[in-house]
């Protein structure tokens, strides 16, 4: 049986309340900033945003995040997705367990 999008969203609500307030939320963002940042792609997003503002006229904060924001999310290693859905994971399948 197919959950409706408004029972999707609330278990969304909760199992993200959840993460929030046992720090679970936190933890997984500083492990994916780290991970982010060995592999490079931190690096490499900086230098992007770097060129592309020499380049422009005027200077739009706006306009640079729109031309980013494409590759950002395109450009995420494959391993560091796999990492962190993997955590995802275990901690959704740990909170339905009890």
């Amino acid at each position: 049986m197919s959950k409706s999008t408004s029972e999707v969203d609330a278990l969304y609500a909760e199992i993200h309340c959840r993460m929030i307030e046992n720090g679970e939320w936190d933890r997984i963002l500083h492990l994916m900033s780290s991970k982010l940042s060995e592999s490079g792609w931190t690096d490499d997003l900086l230098h992007r945003a770097k060129e592309n503002s020499r380049t422009m006229d005027p200077l739009s904060l706006q306009t640079i995040l729109r031309e980013l924001l494409s590759h950002a999310q395109t450009s995420v290693p494959l391993s560091v997705k796999r990492e962190i859905t993997t955590v995802i994971k275990q901690f959704v399948k740990e909170q339905f367990e009890k």
